[in-house]
């Protein structure tokens, strides 16, 4: 059965990408040695031309060599690797899995165990490893394109450019009151990372100032060092969330009073009945909820029950769960009968208006309610020229309202300048993955970030006070961002970034 499957070797020695603190080291040369021999099918079940089984692990040479063919270049786990070029039926899929599972020490892998294990050996970082579930799970061009950059590490490069900033001085303090040469040698071997700069140098003056083996200024070096990378960390944080939510989508709102055809407009939009459609007013009472691509842009559109004053419990439920999801939104499409709108330029702006106030929300968030609103005149097809006329031109000249679109959801017409103005606004939340520097794509970053600028705060708290509490901030500081790219803490996220891949990756 196996004279006609294509074996393809990979092997590679360990090999890690810059150094990796000690700690870190020990953990993974003990995870990658001591594992299992693990194998999986990769390339789905069901039917197909070709389907790919994957192995990693000290076996695998010796599986390779009992069932196919010879080596070949370095693997993705940085581990002797192996893959079977079957044929796809299930049947020959099923007996190789239950031939390499009859060999001694080979055992199938668990979820996205083949990744786990190109982390141990320094192949990719944290950072690269999301890049990489991201690619695998994106939907559109644009979650596409920024996972890619992920994943060929612009947001590691960036984060480990701050910690060379921080990082300079951890030598001194792990040297102690060692002789210069003895702390060069070990700067040398074990420090890379830039945020420890500024601690190398706060514990190198606190070590060796008496001795006068440190040049002056070295503080003055610290402050400013300090002071600039909270300004760039602070600026990086204040991204508007851009590659979060393109990462998990734009939460799009439709709103608006009964019958104002929402409904009509969700089937529209999706190509489908996504949503009943009734003249009878309520008809929709709880959230309806699908995905879309606008314009390569992940949305995630919600139909709303109709808001209005009203006495039965489930629609006031559903009038309550509509007003949260306005509140939530990142885009409200307020859809609009246009037949019900003045026929004068001072009616129409007023009539907007006061509807406005009563679908979105109001106080200090005013103006930003507006920021995030679209206008979406229906029922155009049921208005004269004339009237259709009047009405754009009213809507041109128009201020303070939002940007505005007649539309028929009967006929479709004007869904073109209505996709227009989402795609525009679409590129305005979320940005091109591709332009600028890269942006933060998971909260978990956010939250490390967060803890970071807090840390440096404290260092300036600190300065003039007590020295070792000031250098205590900045290790806080570096282990917070070392937490991001997997050098420091990692153990205890490896579960919750692994669970989202799937068998055999």
């Amino acid at each position: 059965m196996f004279l006609n499957s294509i074996a393809v070797w990979r092997m590679s020695s360990f090999i890690r990408k810059g150094f990796r603190f000690n700690l870190t080291n020990n953990l993974c040369c003990k995870a990658v040695h001591d594992a299992d021999t693990i194998f999986a099918l990769s390339s789905g079940h069901g039917r197909c031309g070709v389907a790919v089984v994957r192995v990693s692990g000290p076996a695998s040479a010796l599986l390779l060599r009992s069932m196919a063919g010879p080596r070949g270049p370095r693997s993705f786990t940085g581990e002797d690797s192996a893959e079977f070029h079957l044929h796809g039926g299930p049947a020959v899929i099923t007996g190789v899995l239950q031939a390499l599972g009859n060999v001694p020490g080979v055992r199938p892998a668990e979820a996205g165990e083949f990744t786990r294990r190109a982390f141990h050996a320094g192949k990719l970082d944290l950072t690269e490893v999301e890049g990489l579930g991201d690619l695998i799970h994106a939907e559109t061009e644009a979650q596409r394109r920024q996972a890619l950059r992920q994943m060929e590490g612009d947001l590691s490069r960036l984060y480990q450019g701050w910690s060379q900033r921080l990082a300079r001085g951890l030598f001194y303090a792990a040297a102690g009151k060692n002789t210069i040469q003895d702390v060069f040698l070990w700067a040398v071997t074990h420090c890379f990372s830039r945020m420890a700069q500024s601690l190398a140098h706060m514990e190198a003056f606190i070590d060796f100032s008496e001795d006068e083996l440190i040049e002056e200024g070295v503080l003055n070096e610290v402050d400013l060092s300090v002071l600039q990378l909270q300004s760039e960390i602070e600026g990086h944080l204040q991204d508007g969330r851009r590659a979060e939510r393109l990462r998990s989508g734009v939460q799009a709102v439709i709103a608006g009073v009964t019958n104002a055809g929402k409904s009509s407009f969700l089937n529209l939009l999706c190509q489908r009945p996504a949503a009943i459609v009734s003249p009878t007013a309520g008809t929709t009472r709880d959230v309806v909820e699908t995905s879309l691509n606008i314009g390569g842009f992940p949305v995630v559109l919600s139909d709303t029950a109709g808001l209005r004053d009203t006495v039965d419990s489930v629609e006031m439920e559903g009038v309550r769960r509509a007003k949260e999801r306005v509140q939530l939104a990142d885009v409200t499409l307020v859809v609009v009968d246009s037949t019900q709108l003045p026929q004068n330029y001072e009616g129409v702006q007023i009539f907007l208006t006061n509807h406005l106030r009563s679908i979105l929300p109001n106080g200090d968030d005013w103006i930003a309610s507006l920021q995030r609103c679209l206008l979406v005149l229906n029922k155009k097809d049921l208005l004269s020229k004339e009237a259709v006329d009047s009405l754009q031109k009213s809507i041109s000249q128009a201020e303070d309202l939002p940007p505005a679109s007649l539309l028929s959801c009967l006929t479709g017409d004007g869904l073109d300048h209505l996709l227009d103005l989402l795609q525009d606004r679409m590129r305005t939340l979320c940005g091109d993955p591709l332009v600028g520097s890269v942006s933060l794509t998971q909260a978990r970053h956010r939250c490390h970030l967060q803890q970071c600028v807090r840390a440096l705060s404290l260092y300036h708290t600190y300065r003039n006070m007590d020295l070792a509490l000031a250098a205590e901030s900045l290790r806080l500081a570096l282990t917070s961002v070392g937490r991001i790219t997997g050098k420091v803490g990692v153990e205890q996220i490896l579960d919750m970034i692994f669970r989202d891949f799937c068998i055999g990756k």
